[in-house]
């Protein structure tokens, strides 16, 4: 009889062809094809339970073959929560039940939610590189402005330039879109000190006209007393004419200002730079910046340069409280922003003698600081007139100017931790896309981040887009050909009904969660004590980093780029990191894993199509969008087919000889020892271990935790990491199962020497036998 060892070699040496060689038997490749072609359809586990074929493959892939027949028992297992501890496949002792359940998506954690925690967290990151890029533009174009005005000698140099055109009708508030060419190129042509010109003719008679009509609109509505059904809607139409008169009272003054704001003659010409004088190029630019939506750092030097110019010349509290920007400035600064903070409340405080305890500032300082603080930083009697030679010195400006940079934008600070909160809560209810659009609030502060004007995009346009499917080319959000929609359609997860889906990401939620769990376990691998406390700590922290991070990843570059996530789906998978370049794992990653010649179905280590599988890029690198929620991932799929290869290969060997199987066995679950007692609650492994070391049978009667002191007392649990060592465990094994059952070959001088028949026996193996009973 051939030898164990001799055996199990003959299949180990090249397990790469061996298998080859089983899956290419005809039984086994019609059961794999089929597996293949069929596990993608079903939708169900009562399903999946009743397709004989599909089920016993399952099961026997996982070595549960002997519990084919158990389907209300395993329905149970597939139910199971993975994530709960109290889960009936987490109580259950045997790992293969757990291992079985997490093979498929029946219970997964790949819920459908509008938007996952990465993809919100990347809106609120455009959101705040939208506020940083309002900043920047509002700079660049006041920047551009001011340069290009000095090149001006024509109206029309303005009028032609959509972005010298568009900041001075936003300074005004003319609309853009409906202004007309000549009306404006009238105004700012026209001579404002010339009671003929055009403004001081047509535009002021405008003028006249409409507040005339509204006065009497006006007048008409409150006469109005009743609120008969004639009377309401009289009423109704009378607020929209109102309304109208009033529109267009501020378009006409906006005209006029333009006669103001510019020096052109009345052909439209001017010398070139002196279309505007100083004080006029500023007040457009104040005005550009101060008609903003939220105030930028341009804004606040401007307004910091507008104090600290008039602050000298202001002689009374009047003189500083009148002044709308100035009043601004110094409740900002000072902290003062509160709708129950008006003039007046500014007028005692900065009247208040401090001297006296009962005077308003120090009344209310007390549980208002900041009240003391203005005081302080101003020189004004009680009467309101100045205290000294200026209102501020130069200290005290410089301080007020300080306050202001710091307090300048609290507010708006303030308001967008309201809007994220909200957002937020929000978006955790939005269950359809008409949810989503249903509030302005929410839709709008995505449009915001995304760089889209939430006033300027209808809403069947945005659901449009975010009901296109992004898998198809011809959908509606690419034939816009604008990358916003495309971002803001990718930061969701509706589906083209309207609904909702899971996230599609580069692993799925299950493939990360079991990824994680397998890193930690292979960091703590027989580690005891503060050792094992520190490696836990840190690979809680890489597990942190990588399910974090793999949420966000779009691309197999952006993953292939990343090193540490890298290595750690390496690690997790059993494969050594330096073993794999990255010239290497490009190859490994742009493998068609439907071609069985290709690059990754090539390599001797199964594990690394496995790892392909479980990523969900398509052959462009990209996301694949189009991949199926099926109830099994590819790579899941790919692992349950080499594992029915590797259980028939055991069960073929085994029927020629039981110890093959049970060598083969062990260097198979090798990797899943954790402790003393993984060996102990699997009847294999421990046979395996009892023959090994030449242990009695009697053995297993003993208690549980003495039968784990014998196994750390003759087997160094590290050692398993070793694959080295791993064989000669195995070796000796083999050598040991034939004298234990009475298996004879070729002599131990028949070895030495050379001269027998079989020379498969090393003289290291000779000597492993030598040491049995060390």
């Amino acid at each position: 009889m051939v030898s164990t060892y001799l055996s199990y070699d003959l299949v180990n040496r090249d397990m790469f062809k061996t298998l080859q060689r089983v899956a290419s038997q005809d039984m086994v490749a019609r059961d794999a094809a089929y597996y293949a072609e069929n596990i993608g359809k079903v939708t169900s586990i009562d399903e999946f339970l009743d397709d004989y074929r599909l089920f016993s493959y399952a099961m026997k892939a996982h070595g549960l073959e002997e519990m084919t027949y158990a389907k209300a028992f395993m329905k149970k297992v597939l139910e199971s929560d993975l994530s709960d501890p109290n889960s009936y496949a987490n109580l259950l002792t045997d790992d293969r039940y757990k291992k079985f359940a997490a093979a498929f998506n029946f219970s997964s954690s790949d819920t459908a939610i509008a938007q996952s925690a990465a993809q919100q967290e990347e809106i609120l990151d455009l959101y705040d590189q939208s506020i940083i890029a309002t900043q920047d533009k509002v700079a660049e174009e006041t920047r551009y402005y001011k340069a290009m005005m000095a090149q001006v000698d024509h109206v029309d140099d303005i009028l032609s330039n959509d972005r010298l055109r568009r900041y001075v009708f936003e300074s005004l508030g003319i609309d853009d879109s409906v202004y007309s060419y000549q009306v404006v190129r009238s105004a700012m042509s026209s001579d404002k000190n010339d009671p003929a010109s055009y403004t001081n003719t047509v535009l002021k008679d405008q003028m006249t006209y409409l507040t005339a009509k509204l006065s009497t609109a006006q007048a008409e509505l409150a006469a109005l007393g009743t609120n008969s059904k004639e009377h309401v809607e009289k009423k109704a139409s009378l607020k929209l004419e109102i309304a109208g008169y009033q529109n267009a009272i501020k378009s006409t003054q906006a005209h006029i200002d333009l006669a103001g704001a510019f020096e052109f003659a009345v052909d439209g010409t001017s010398a070139k730079g002196s279309a505007q004088t100083e004080q006029q190029l500023a007040a457009i630019t104040d005005l550009y910046l101060l008609s903003r939506p939220r105030q930028t750092q341009a804004s606040a030097l401007r307004e910091r340069d507008y104090f600290e110019e008039k602050i000298p010349t202001v002689t009374s509290v009047d003189g500083l409280l009148d002044d709308p920007r100035l009043y601004d400035y110094v409740r900002k600064a000072f902290d003062l922003n509160e709708l129950f903070v008006v003039k007046s409340t500014l007028e005692q405080i900065l009247t208040s003698d401090l001297s006296d305890p009962n005077s308003y500032a120090n009344l209310y300082g007390k549980d208002r600081p900041q009240y003391l603080e203005l005081a302080n930083a101003f020189n004004f009697n009680t009467d309101g007139s100045l205290d000294g030679p200026v209102a501020q010195t130069a200290a005290q400006t410089s301080l007020t100017s300080n306050h202001y940079f710091s307090r300048y934008d609290d507010k708006q600070e303030e308001a967008d931790e309201k809007a994220i909160k909200l957002y937020k809560s929000e978006m955790a209810a939005v269950k359809s896309v008409e949810d989503f659009l249903s509030d302005k609030a929410i839709y709008g502060f995505t449009l915001q981040a995304v760089g889209l004007d939430p006033d300027s995009v209808s809403l069947l346009t945005l659901k449009n887009v975010l009901k296109s499917d992004l898998s198809d080319p011809k959908s509606y959000v690419y034939r816009l050909k604008d990358e916003r929609y495309l971002t803001l359609a990718q930061a969701f997860n509706f589906t083209r009904d309207g609904g909702i889906t899971a996230p599609v990401q580069a692993q799925s939620m299950a493939t990360i969660t079991e990824t994680a769990k397998a890193y930690i376990v292979e960091q703590t691998r027989f580690l005891r004590g503060d050792e094992k406390e520190a490696a836990r700590k840190k690979a809680d922290a890489e597990s942190s980093y990588y399910t974090q991070t793999m949420a966000s990843i779009k691309t197999l570059s952006e993953f292939l780029g990343d090193r540490r996530l890298v290595d750690f789906v390496l690690t997790a998978k059993g494969i050594d990191p330096s073993t794999a370049t990255d010239d290497f794992l490009k190859q490994i990653f742009t493998s068609d894993l439907s071609d069985p010649e290709s690059f990754v179905n090539q390599q001797g280590n199964a594990e690394f199509a496995e790892l392909l599988g479980s990523f969900n890029f398509d052959e462009n690198g990209t996301l694949d969008r189009d991949a199926a929620a099926t109830i099994q991932g590819r790579g899941k799929v790919i692992e349950t087919q080499n594992l029915y290869l590797r259980q028939t290969l055991e069960m073929e060997e085994g029927n020629e000889n039981a110890g093959v199987r049970m060598a083969l066995y062990f260097e198979r679950m090798v990797d899943s020892i954790t402790d003393a007692y993984s060996i102990l609650g699997d009847e294999a492994l421990m046979e395996f271990f009892r023959v090994t070391f030449s242990l009695p049978s009697e053995i297993g009667s003993m208690d549980i935790d003495q039968q784990a002191k014998i196994v750390e007392k003759n087997l160094d649990l590290n050692d398993l990491k070793d694959p080295d060592k791993v064989r000669k465990m195995i070796q000796r094994f083999t050598i040991m199962y034939d004298l234990e059952n009475g298996v004879t070959g070729p002599s131990p001088v028949d070895i030495l020497t050379g001269s027998g028949a079989y020379t498969g026996i090393s003289a290291d193996t000779l000597w492993a036998l030598s040491q049995v009973r060390r």
